[in-house]
């Protein structure tokens, strides 16, 4: 099992005054977080309101003003940030011969899969597939796994390279009651026992009431930030949503 490093509580990510225009729609204006790791970050607001848009800019798919800054609160000094992403869907294709292993083995290197069968190897995907209860799809075709399991298996990939962040866009569409549970306490227990900050983008506002540490309102700008509490009881909160589901 992979060693734990707990939150040191010394770094943090630094977004500041992001914005982002395609063609000429401004999307995000004037973005700006201060996200701390150890923290699980949830990102809520209406459809269209550029919460998926601020994941790819992060991600650095897309252009963007403003600056992302890794800060070491120890020493100051600004390091290189390592990004993990789980996006809202996969599509695999029926009959697609290609097995969980194979997958993040590929993911991994540039070496053709068939030279990266050692013991090593192996070992070391199948201590992060653990990490999510997933051990037991190391030689299961992808194509063959539900979205509860496909959804595990990519997060075991989004940690492989030891994230500073680990950005999550929606990733439980699509999953029954059960798997979304799961999920969230997976999630939840990832964030204590890791060194890394957590921003998930989710719609499911009673699992981000139950388990998320700061909520962010986004539309177009950051409308509020703060503590479940503070968030959920403002009236910016109360523009969008209705009776814990979103307005049409």
């Amino acid at each position: 099992m992979r060693k734990i490093i707990r939150p040191c509580g010394l770094h943090c990510i630094k977004i500041n005054h992001l914005g982002v225009t395609l063609g000429e729609q401004e999307i995000l204006k004037d973005v700006s977080l201060h996200i701390h790791c150890g923290s699980l970050n949830a990102v809520i607001g209406r459809n269209g309101a550029g919460k998926s848009t601020l994941i790819r800019a992060i991600l650095g798919d897309i252009p963007h003003t403003g600056t992302i800054e890794f800060k070491d609160r120890e020493n100051g000094h600004i390091q290189k940030l390592k990004i993990g992403y789980v996006p809202q869907s996969m599509n695999v294709e029926k009959q697609t011969p290609v097995s969980v292993y194979d997958m993040i083995a590929a993911y991994q290197s540039n070496v053709p899969v068939f030279l990266m069968r050692g013991k090593k190897v192996r070992r070391r995907i199948q201590e992060h597939l653990e990490i999510f209860e997933a051990e037991y799809l190391l030689d299961k075709q992808v194509c063959n796994l539900s979205g509860g399991e496909l959804q595990r298996v990519l997060l075991s990939m989004a940690l492989m390279d030891d994230p500073n962040l680990l950005l999550l866009d929606e990733p439980v569409s699509g999953i029954d009651q059960n798997g979304m549970e799961l999920f969230y306490r997976t999630i939840y227990n990832l964030k204590e026992n890791y060194d890394l900050a957590v921003i998930l983008i989710s719609h499911d506002l009673d699992y981000v009431k139950k388990y998320a540490d700061k909520v962010i309102l986004i539309d177009q700008s950051v409308q509020k930030q703060g503590s479940v509490k503070e968030v959920f009881a403002s009236s910016k909160f109360h523009q969008v949503f209705q009776y814990g589901k979103e307005e049409d």
